[in-house]
């Protein structure tokens, strides 16, 4: 019996225990800037956890007694608080962070679609801030971009690590995010930088490798989220002019212009303000482009609206509604007319398109498009729920029979838990549809669709991070049912030193062919685009092994990262020149030559194709840091990277197995340094020789039917086998800059690009501006 009252008093004792509890609410700020802080983890050691809300604000129930509570958030110095607490006690606690500044504690969103340090990652990342946007003067983000160590720009199309070669406008591998929703147009995938408000730009995040387990198709080779800025506790507005000249070339031949030199230039306007609970940003830009090439001008216009509503009634709602729209007059260069067309004493073509005339390689444009984005947030205790959605709209209309309108209609909704202080779980669904009419597709009507469920978990142990993921998508566009894709990524990193991190990632990638790929059927004076309708979709997994060693010394911190890379795609495609006789070919027997030749020729020309495997590996070298000589304060950022990309195809329109439109060798450095309010930078870039490209582009091409060679005079590039054979050594330039910090708010500033003068292309026949300079004022309020 004893026994029996002995259990029970301990049985209560631990009722009266358990029922004694207490609650700490309060808000939690950057101790500098004394914003609120969302999704900053609240743990009581032993107990329950929490995240602050869109205020910044938490609530959490604990045990009464004494207490210890972990405020932890990432790229911010944790805090600890040690108190007692009374039973049914009520304590407001507010705590403020203080940020940490080391480089490696960078704080990046898109590898796991949460907040993660930069040192943490499974996967090599980059950041591109907008400080170097504004003291380069980029007026286009892709610009900017080609600094990045491991990315070039094929004019307006990404490719990290070799990925991708130039495709002609269609199709990206690169997945280009503007605040974590597509920005590729719906019926070619290309990547729309001009719509981006390079004005209002927070941060730039690239991962390089597959990626297509969390973002799905075109994130085969890597993505490219660009993170736009939201209002602070202080309004700001922030004005910048600018105005430059194309100076003239270093080959005095080369000059089409008279005594007026070219010009250009540009405005860029944003204000940002909290009402209330009200965030509004209204931005704008406009640019105008006189042209270094004969016959290509531009102007554009840009305007862009983000509204955010944190909800009085609904604790933890968060809505709104964002929207862009975009408009470019001009034309658009492919090609250029010749470096000597066939006559060794004409020099001073290649600023001038071949051929000026509908149908030819220049055209006159006008391209519309407009962005709307809405948006629901929810926080509720460890749980965030996210709903997103994009509707983007293209309007392109040409001189050439090329018109073509596209809708891009994209939802995704994100669920984020975090399941203790050292895991967090991702998971959602997302649903994309496209239709597109053009002329170019056989004035017909195409679509796409695709949906997708995703997941990924990131769990954090003392000195090791792991990260699983796994996604399945299903397409079609109506000419066959629905291919489904089940991809995987799995990566590890460990914490070796103090600073030094070695990491290793597994990912799967897929990309289907879009709607330009399959269907395009077009003509660019004698060169032939043509269709493919069989066309399959293409896989691939890259691996990756990287060491990321962080350094501080006296007043120096930075850190240099070392990664080698596989890549392999299974039916890859990739645009190739040849002749494509259809199977029930029949031109006629009463054809004369001319007329016969006049039909063979239309089925001469580019056509997508899929190339059975291709591989590409290297080493991909990073750079970064900051510090100061004496009381000089110094920045840089560098990168080296080599790769070798292998076709294992038989391509009789390249005389390599090298992989076609790629750099073996790629070095870049960016270096600044001031001194009181003056500040001087510059950059440095080279590309070895482009070992591979269309044999088209150097040589007329012979069609072979059986023992009949037949000349068909197509010279794209009449001069380019010797413009190639000059530059054996490969390419390079070099930017300049120089800054003066009139006050606090205002700046002046002189960038001269391409300081040497140097005449370069990154694609063929795209030659690169000359030396030209740029004078910029800064105003910020």
């Amino acid at each position: 019996m004893r026994k029996f009252y002995f259990l029970l008093f301990i049985a209560i004792q631990s009722q009266i225990i358990f029922a004694q509890k207490a609650t700490i609410k309060g808000t939690v700020v950057d101790s500098r800037t004394k914003e609120t802080l969302v999704g900053v983890n609240v743990y009581a050691e032993g107990g329950q956890g929490t995240t602050t809300d869109v205020f910044g604000n938490y609530v959490l129930e604990i045990n009464a007694g004494d207490c210890k509570i972990n405020y932890t958030f990432v790229g911010y110095a944790p805090v600890k608080r040690e108190f007692n607490i009374k039973a049914d006690e009520q304590r407001i606690l507010n705590i403020s962070m203080l940020e940490d500044s080391k480089i490696l504690d960078e704080v990046v969103v898109s590898a796991g679609r949460h907040e993660q340090k930069l040192a943490d990652l499974t996967v090599s990342v980059e950041l591109l801030k907008p400080e170097i946007l504004e003291n380069t003067s980029t007026t286009s983000l892709e610009k900017a971009l080609q600094r990045v160590p491991g990315v070039t720009i094929y004019e307006d199309q990404a490719s990290i690590r070799g990925g991708s070669g130039y495709s002609y406008g269609a199709g990206s591998r690169v997945l280009l995010l503007m605040d974590d929703l597509p920005l590729l147009s719906g019926s070619s995938g290309e990547a729309k930088w001009f719509i981006i408000p390079i004005e209002n730009i927070d941060q730039v995040e690239i991962i390089k490798g597959a990626a297509s387990a969390m973002y799905g198709s075109s994130a085969m080779n890597g993505v490219m989220n660009v993170r736009t800025g939201w209002p602070t506790n202080h309004p700001q507005t922030k004005l910048i002019s600018y105005s430059g000249l194309y100076l003239n070339p270093e080959r005095s031949e080369l000059k089409w212009w008279g005594n007026t030199l070219q010009s250009f230039n540009g405005y860029q306007i944003m204000h940002s303000q909290k009402f209330g609970n009200f965030d509004l940003v209204v931005n704008g830009n406009l640019y105008n482009d006189q042209g270094y090439r004969k016959d290509q001008k531009n102007q554009r216009l840009g305007l862009n609206v983000k509204t955010r509503y944190r909800s009085k009634k609904v604790e933890g709602l968060t809505y709104g509604l964002n929207a862009n729209a975009f408009r470019r007059w001009g034309t658009n260069f492919l090609f250029w007319r010749a470096e000597k067309e066939f006559d060794a004493n004409l020099n001073d073509s290649i600023y001038k398109a071949y051929p000026y005339e509908p149908g030819g390689t220049v055209m006159e444009l006008t391209n519309t498009y407009a962005i709307v984005d809405p948006f629901i947030t929810y926080y509720r205790g460890k749980n965030k729920h996210s709903l997103k959605g994009r509707m983007l709209y293209i309007n392109n209309e040409n001189d050439n029979e090329q018109n073509n309108k596209d809708y891009m209609y994209y939802g995704e909704y994100q669920f984020q838990r975090a399941l203790s202080e050292s895991m967090v779980l991702n998971a959602g669904a997302s649903a994309l549809y496209c239709d597109s009419e053009a002329d170019i597709f056989g004035n017909m009507y195409h679509y796409s669709s695709a949906a997708a469920i995703f997941t990924q978990l990131d769990k954090k142990f003392k000195k090791l991070n792991l990260s699983f993921g796994a996604r399945i998508e299903g397409y079609g566009d109506g000419s066959e049912k629905m291919e489904w894709k089940p991809v995987l990524r799995a990566g590890a990193n460990y914490q070796i030193a103090k600073t030094t991190f070695a990491r290793a990632s597994f990912g799967q990638g897929y990309r289907y062919p879009t709607i330009a790929e399959k269907y395009t059927q077009a003509n660019m004076d004698a060169v032939n685009v043509l269709p493919n309708n069989n066309l399959k979709s293409e896989t691939g997994w890259s691996v990756e092994a990287a060491l990321k060693q962080g350094f501080t010394f006296s007043n120096w911190q930075g850190y240099i990262d070392v990664a080698g890379f596989f890549t392999e795609y299974n039916d890859m495609i990739e645009f190739r020149f040849d002749t494509y006789i259809p199977d029930n070919w029949s031109p006629g027997s009463n054809l004369g030559f001319e007329e016969f030749y006049n039909e063979l020729m239309k089925h001469i020309g580019f056509k997508a194709l899929n190339i059975s495997k291709v591989q590409i590996s290297g080493l991909d070298v990073g750079l970064a840091g900051q510090g100061a000589f004496g009381n000089l304060p110094v920045r840089f950022l560098a990168g080296y990277t080599f790769i070798n990309p292998v076709d294992f195809s038989k391509d009789t329109n390249n005389t390599t197995s090298f992989l076609k439109y790629r750099f073996r060798h790629n070095a870049k450095i960016d270096l600044e340094v001031s001194y009181k309010q003056l500040s001087i930078g510059g950059s440095f870039e080279y590309f070895s020789k482009m070992v591979a490209i269309d044999k088209i582009f150097e040589e007329e091409v012979e069609v072979v039917l059986g023992n009949l060679v037949i000349p068909t005079g197509i010279y794209v590039f009449p001069g380019m086998k010797e413009y190639r054979q000059r530059n054996e050594g490969g390419e390079y330039y070099i930017d300049m800059r120089v800054a003066w910090d009139i006050n606090a708010n205002s700046k002046l500033a002189i960038v001269l690009k391409n300081a040497l003068n140097r005449e370069y292309m990154i694609r063929p026949g795209d030659v690169q501006p000359p030396r030209n300079i740029t004078l910029q004022y800064s105003l910020r309020l």
